[in-house]
């Protein structure tokens, strides 16, 4: 018993500082060391010389990027397109009509009749593109502008065009734009998220939209 005393009092003589660290608040110090050995450039060379590297690290782009920034706004429950910069001419030539049958979608609910936009259009700038009265002043630099009027959903609900337009897929979960830019890019930063989203209010779907 003596014996085994003695043996138990020189292991933990032996305990390295390392050891310690490793044991004692569930690994939390030795989490501090790696990240100090990391900063110091310790973890790196030796991470080089065994060929790894970090798949988010930050890299180029395949070619060179003429944009300083993107600020990507998010307008849940915003004003139709068909109010804004998309006039539907045959939406006032079918008004209070039913539509055909094939301009039908399936939804949770029966299609009502066409219903055209109560606003003005007018055509602005060299593009002549045009743009409701809504937006007569934005209107002012419209050529500097880029409208894209090809988009489409072929089930008109809005769970599904969310994720449509946030994810490209309208029914199974995938990776955001945010997520497809990291793992393009990279990141300079390894300490915090390589992209952030700012949400005031969860849209439909919810975090499924910017995971």
């Amino acid at each position: 018993m003596h014996g085994s005393r003695e043996k138990a009092e020189k292991t933990q003589r032996l305990l390295t500082r390392r050891d310690a660290l490793t044991r004692s608040g569930m690994g939390m110090g030795m989490l501090g060391l790696a990240g100090v050995m990391d900063s110091a450039g310790v973890l790196n060379q030796a991470s080089a010389a065994a060929g790894y590297a970090s798949p988010l690290s930050s890299r180029a782009p395949q070619f060179a990027g003429k944009a300083k920034r993107v600020i990507h706004l998010f307008m849940n429950g915003g004003p139709s397109h068909v109010d804004t910069f998309d006039p539907k001419h045959l939406l006032k030539k079918h008004a209070g009509k039913a539509l055909p049958k094939d301009f039908q979608l399936r939804t949770e609910r029966p299609t009502g009749a066409a219903y055209p936009s109560p606003f003005e259009f007018k055509k602005y700038g060299q593009s002549g593109i045009e743009v409701s009265e809504l937006f007569k002043h934005t209107a002012e630099h419209i050529d500097d502008m880029c409208l894209v009027h090809s988009m489409h959903a072929d089930v008109p609900n809005h769970e599904p065009s969310l994720m449509l337009m946030n994810c490209g897929e309208a029914r199974l979960v995938r990776p955001s734009m945010g997520s497809w830019v990291t793992y393009g890019l990279g990141t300079e930063n390894e300490n915090l998220p390589g992209f952030v989203v700012l949400c005031p209010g969860f849209p439909i779907a919810e975090s499924q939209n910017w995971q």
